[in-house]
């Protein structure tokens, strides 16, 4: 937009000899301080706009470390992407390579940490430049939570698009770049391996994170569906893993620790259901032979793609089914 040079024009007056000074002033006065009360308006709102400036860059590069949220404090990882903040669309650049990842993420009702951990991934991934699509796994269904078939429903709704998975928990953070996601050539590779999980070090453990070729996770049947409730999957997926003749990997050169991750579960606002029901107890150990993939049984209520501060993530609602003859354990009560 152009603006003009030229002032307005002028007008000016003969001073009247015969008025005094006092009248003088009081023709002059007023219009000063009309002019000094603009400029002071000016200067406060410029004031105020910087202010919410600084305080918006401060929350979105992390140094606001703590979120409240429904009343309780949430820790946060540093450096979150803001929501004014543009993130980069790209997550299915053919010049980052042939293969393409579904990171899938078997979900219910934490709706606080999927908002921090889709723009969070799309980001860390992106820079990685791998290829991905995020998978949401919405559990709407009134059983018990289970991990293990949502991952199963993931796979197969995951479309031939794309060419390996990651079995991803919501409240799980990489925080080193180093932390390979690539394709899994060799064989299954645990990214958050017991050495670098802030919680779980166990030698069989292979929860978290962990990557697999479809080819692979195929070959394992997937996972087991008798799993109602939280916990104990993981343990008979890797004995899956043996079945298979599958060698696992896991990081090499690491050096940060049990600070690799971010881990932004809360347990004291949201309680995992480790519960033991009925029989639970008892057949939580015992290996599931032919379970898996070919007895899944689901109904995909709902498809959307959904933008969360700029990255993209497809949401499947899904309701499970249970035979209560075999899992009566599914169900609460």
């Amino acid at each position: 937009m152009m603006y003009s040079s030229r002032r307005k024009p002028v007008l000016y007056f003969k001073e009247d000899k015969s008025s005094n000074s006092k009248t003088n002033s009081q023709d002059t006065n007023p219009f000063l301080s009309r002019k000094c009360t603009v400029f002071k308006l000016f200067g406060l709102c410029l004031l105020l706009v910087m202010g919410s400036l600084l305080w918006l860059q401060l929350s979105c590069s992390g140094d606001l470390g703590h979120v409240t949220l429904k009343g309780e404090p949430q820790a946060l990882p540093q450096a979150l992407p803001c929501p004014h903040e543009r993130l980069p669309l790209s997550q299915d650049n053919p010049g980052w390579g042939p293969h393409k990842l579904a990171l899938i993420i078997p979900f219910r009702e934490r709706f606080e940490e999927l908002l921090v951990f889709v723009p969070f991934m799309h980001t860390f991934l992106n820079k990685k430049r791998i290829r991905h699509k995020i998978v949401v796994v919405n559990q709407v269904d009134h059983f018990r939570f289970n991990r293990a078939s949502l991952i199963n429903v993931g796979y197969l709704e995951s479309g031939n698009e794309t060419d390996y998975v990651a079995m991803h928990d919501v409240d799980l953070l990489p925080m080193n770049e180093a932390l390979d996601y690539s394709f899994p050539t060799e064989g299954p590779f645990h990214v958050a391996s017991p050495e670098l999980h802030p919680i779980y070090h166990y030698k069989t453990y292979v929860g978290g994170i962990l990557l697999l070729t479809k080819q692979h996770y195929q070959m394992c049947n997937g996972m087991s569906n008798r799993f109602w409730g939280w916990g104990r999957e993981d343990d008979e997926f890797f004995r899956r893993l043996k079945t298979a003749g599958l060698q696992l990997f896991r990081p090499n050169g690491i050096k940060t620790g049990y600070k690799t991750f971010r881990h932004i579960h809360d347990p004291a606002w949201r309680k995992r259901d480790q519960r033991r029901i009925a029989s639970q107890k008892q057949e939580q150990f015992k290996v599931d032979p032919t379970g898996g993939l070919t007895n899944m049984r689901y109904t995909v209520e709902s498809r959307q793609e959904l933008t969360i501060s700029g990255a993209p993530c497809t949401v499947i609602s899904t309701k499970l089914e249970c035979d209560l003859d075999d899992t009566p354990w599914c169900q609460f009560s």
